[in-house]
C-alpha cells in the first residue's frame, strides 16, 4: 500500500485560491502572501559565478535538486512566505521552539482575548505507552477519551466565566488572563524564509511530532509544494532533510 504523502489532504482541504485552511476545532491557517519565486533562489546560487537565468529551465530545476541534495540551503533563505494563524497557546509554544522565524502575537495585555478554546474529539484523545525514548501515543478507550473531552472543556469554560468576571470588576487584562488555560486559542503572523520552512516541517508534518502541531505544519508544507513545487519535490526525495 501506497503511503499518502503528509501534504495530500490539505492540499484537498485547503481552498486553491487562497490557500486558507481550518485547523482543529478553531484554527486557522491563512497565506498572507508568498515572497519569491524558484527562479529567485536559482538566481541567488548563480551568483556566486556572476550568472543570471531570466526564466526557469531545466537546468535551473536540476540546479535547485542539486542544492538540496548537497544541502546548499542558503539561496532558499531569498524566499519565505508571510502566513497569519489562529492555534491553543501550547501549540505556539512548540511552534516558536522554531527560532528561525519572526512572529508577532494577539497580546493579552491589551485585549480581551477571544472565548475560544481548543478541545480534542474523543478520538483524538492519546494515552501514552512504553518507557522514555520510546514512547508511542494510542487511540485511548472510547469511553476515558470522552470523560477527558468533558474535562477539558468543563474546566476551561469555567476558567473563562472567572476571567470575564475579572474583566468586568475593572481588573486588567494583562493580570485577568493569567487564569487561562494552555488550550486557550491565540492569533499570530508568522513570517519564514524557504530554508527554515523546510527545517520546520520535517520536524512538525511527521509521525512523531504531537499530533496538534501536526494539523498546522500540514497546511504549511501544502503552501510550500504549491509555490515551490521543484524544490519541495527535491526536499521530499532526499529523505526530508532541510539543507
Amino acid at each position: 500500500m501506497i503511503e499518502p504523502r503528509p501534504t495530500d489532504r490539505w492540499i484537498q482541504a485547503g481552498n486553491p485560491a487562497d490557500f486558507t485552511f481550518d485547523v482543529l476545532d478553531h484554527g486557522y491557517v491563512a497565506l498572507e502572501r508568498i515572497e519569491g519565486t524558484e527562479l529567485d533562489v536559482v538566481n541567488a546560487a548563480r551568483v556566486s559565478y556572476g550568472k543570471r537565468s531570466e526564466e526557469l529551465t531545466d537546468a535551473d530545476r536540476g540546479l535547485l535538486g542539486f542544492l538540496i541534495r548537497e544541502r546548499h540551503g542558503s539561496p532558499a533563505e531569498m524566499v519565505g512566505m508571510l502566513v497569519r494563524m489562529r492555534l491553543p497557546i501550547f501549540v505556539m509554544r512548540e511552534h516558536v521552539r522554531h527560532r528561525i522565524a519572526s512572529l508577532n502575537e494577539m497580546s493579552g495585555r491589551y485585549v480581551e482575548l477571544p472565548e475560544l478554546w481548543y478541545v480534542p474529539r474523543p478520538e483524538d484523545v492519546r494515552v501514552r505507552v512504553g518507557k522514555p525514548g520510546h514512547y508511542t501515543y494510542e487511540r485511548a478507550d472510547i469511553e476515558l477519551a470522552r470523560i477527558t473531552a468533558e474535562h477539558i472543556e468543563m474546566m476551561s469554560a469555567s476558567a473563562f466565566e472567572s476571567y470575564r468576571t475579572m474583566l468586568d470588576a475593572g481588573i486588567a487584562p494583562e493580570v485577568a488572563r493569567v487564569i487561562l488555560p494552555v488550550n486557550t486559542y491565540t492569533e499570530i503572523w508568522w513570517r519564514i524564509n524557504l530554508r527554515s520552512l523546510m527545517n520546520y516541517v520535517s520536524l512538525r508534518n511527521a509521525p512523531t511530532a504531537q499530533w496538534e502541531i501536526q494539523q498546522y505544519a500540514g497546511p504549511l508544507e501544502a503552501i510550500f509544494e504549491a509555490h515551490w513545487p521543484t524544490i519541495h519535490a527535491a526536499f521530499v526525495e532526499n529523505g526530508r532533510v532541510a539543507p
